[in-house]
């Protein structure tokens, strides 16, 4: 039991401790408390209601299972109340407390109003009334807030409950349409948006917090995915295997743009998925299938899927049916983003971001593609006007697609599986129609292959390890404890995504000015039987690759030594894994920082060998 004295112990949740303060003239809540032996796990401010306290009860007074904090006693201007989260109880009030838990005649019980009394006409013509009521219409909602501050209502409709942002538009239809049920009239503008901000508040400070999910979710070592079907639907999959379920332990969120997915069925193969995906030799097909296991992961990194291959080569196809397999949309695939604002709110509303035809990744998209990853925070101010900033911090993967070379940058590169499709001969084509007939009538059972899959690989990734661990090591892992669930060879993994890199780190070097240069200078030093070792300053490495004039031609050569180091530094990685180390400048002679630039025999080429126990 926690009163008196020790009821000063305890904080206002993230607001710092609260010093006990009289109430005003009224009743004596910590007496009454500890004289009925009412326990209370935490005391604090009533933010809504300037001055008033919040006692949140181990135990509900009424029902025994409505524990940690769901009940509460209220104190405002010396006026006691009662509230429960649960159905089963919130009508209950104070009067219903003091017929069992009677009050001393020395405590001042002041008379509250009461939600069920009929008001005068007065009352309610006016907007405070109509906000009361659609307040006490909404009794049943489950108001929440995410980690991040959002303030969410979990509402009944039919047999189901709905999870909307309280300032949305569902939400709203939601609440006038409780009020034109209840009083055959919509409620006025001035009363609806009073009582939503009620809700913001009580969501905010008075209400916990919970983390919501798009699509995919992780709860007591299981995963969860939403089928995003109107019967809320979810997979839940551990390592016995999966079931399909209603109402999960988890909160879902479903957006605008959402498709459903299909019930999974047993007895599939996911070799049924590979005469639709035109990926070519059996390296791209383990590694284009250990990305699809890998996206089901609730956390990441994710490494990002680029397909590349000329025109015709089913780019755009091939990415609108991964994506349909983990997180259908209305658009399979989109135009690249405008900015940051634009990637933070498709990351938001979707799990997988599918890009489409793209003909060059610019700097700062490359940057946040590579923070999308395996990553990274993104703020943003929530509306033009405003000072207040959105954060999102969240970790995706990534589709993207396009004819050129679109891993310019080593660190995108150095993220990623590229994947060159075949072209098709055109006695294979199909029209579009007829592929995704056959693929939706397949699909149930490719999916219930998967999951039987991901089971596996949940059973197999706690026994698994890894010899060395290479770039994107979690995906590296998991992808390994996929092998046997899949029927994959051991070592497959690792054999194609070896070789897989060491396609990407030669293709990154040869389209970047300065690797290129870097290589064709080493190169030039062995054919004249000289040192394999340059050394220098930035600016004398400047002017030696700048004498080949093709360089300095590039439009994004850089223009002074320190953008020559930047680069440098960017290329470092690639250049090393090729056998070219690079020794960044310290000071020597003078405060001269030399570089020192030295090729040696063995390549340390990306991955390692893998080994599962």
């Amino acid at each position: 039991m926690i009163t008196g004295e020790k009821l000063s112990q305890f904080g206002s949740g993230s607001t710092g401790r609260l010093k006990p303060e009289p109430p005003r003239a009224g009743f004596a809540m910590e007496d009454y408390l500890s004289r009925y032996s009412l326990e209370v796990v935490r005391r604090k401010s009533w933010q809504s209601h300037a001055g008033g306290l919040i006692f949140e009860l181990a135990v509900c007074p009424f029902n025994s299972a409505h524990t940690d904090g769901s009940a509460a006693f209220t104190l405002a201007d010396g006026v006691p109340g009662f509230t429960c989260k649960h159905n089963g109880c919130h009508r209950k009030t104070m009067r219903d407390i003091l017929a069992m838990y009677p009050a001393e005649p020395s405590e001042r019980v002041l008379e509250q109003p009461d939600p069920a009394k009929p008001r005068s006409d007065d009352e309610a013509k006016r907007g405070g009334t109509q906000a009361q009521q659609l307040i006490q219409l909404a009794q049943n909602v489950q108001l929440f807030h995410t980690p991040e501050g959002d303030p969410y209502g979990q509402a009944p409709v039919g047999d189901h409950y709905e999870v909307w942002p309280i300032r949305s538009r569902g939400f709203r239809r939601w609440l006038i349409g409780q009020f034109y049920r209840a009083f055959c009239k919509p409620p006025g503008n001035q009363g609806l948006q009073d009582a939503l901000g009620v809700f913001e508040a009580q969501a905010y400070f008075d209400s916990p917090e919970s983390t919501l999910y798009v699509r995919i979710a992780e709860h007591s070592d299981r995963i969860y995915i939403d089928l995003g079907d109107d019967q809320r639907h979810a997979v839940e999959i551990s390592a016995a295997g999966w079931r399909v379920l209603r109402g999960p332990p988890v909160r879902f969120r479903r957006t605008r743009g959402m498709r459903a997915l299909p019930q999974p069925v047993a007895g599939g193969s996911i070799d049924m998925l590979r005469p639709f995906l035109n990926v070519g030799y059996e390296g791209n097909w383990t590694l284009v299938v250990s990305w699809l296991m890998a996206a089901f992961r609730p956390k990441g990194p994710y490494p990002i899927l680029i397909l590349q291959g000329e025109q015709g080569s089913a780019k755009s196809t091939t990415a609108k049916l991964l994506r349909r397999l983990i997180d259908p949309s209305v658009s399979g695939v989109r135009r690249p983003p405008r900015d940051d604002r634009d990637l933070l709110i498709a990351a938001s509303s979707s799990w997988v971001l599918a890009y489409d035809n793209l003909s060059g990744i610019p700097p700062w998209l490359s940057d946040a593609l590579c923070q999308l990853a395996t990553g990274g925070g993104f703020s943003t101010r929530e509306l033009y006007t405003d000072a207040d900033e959105v954060f999102f911090d969240a970790v995706r993967p990534v589709i993207l697609n396009g004819i050129d070379h679109l891993a310019e940058r080593a660190d995108l590169a150095d993220r990623a599986l590229i994947i060159n499709l075949p072209p098709i001969e055109e006695t294979n084509r199909k029209d579009e129609a007829q592929l995704y007939a056959e693929f939706d009538r397949d699909l149930p059972q490719i999916l219930g292959a998967l999951f039987s899959a991901l089971g596996g690989t949940l059973a197999g990734v706690r026994h698994t390890h890894l010899d060395r661990k290479p770039r994107l090591a979690d995906f590296a892992l998991w992808a390994t404890a996929a092998e046997r669930p899949l029927g994959f060879l051991p070592g497959a993994f690792a054999r194609a995504y070896c070789g897989n890199r060491e396609e990407a780190i030669q293709e990154t070097l040869e389209a970047d000015p300065v690797g290129a240069a870097v290589l064709a200078m080493m190169d030039q030093l062995d054919d004249q039987c000289q040192t394999q070792q340059w050394e220098g300053t930035c600016k004398d490495l400047l002017q030696r690759l700048e004498s080949d004039d093709k360089g300095k031609a590039a439009r994004s050569w850089p223009k002074s030594p320190r953008g020559l180091s930047n680069r440098l530094r960017r290329l470092a990685t690639f250049l090393r894994e090729s056998g070219i180390h690079i020794s960044f400048p310290t000071k020597g002679a003078k405060g001269r920082r030399v570089l020192t630039i030295f090729r040696t025999a063995l390549k340390t080429t990306a991955t390692s060998a893998t080994s599962a126990s």
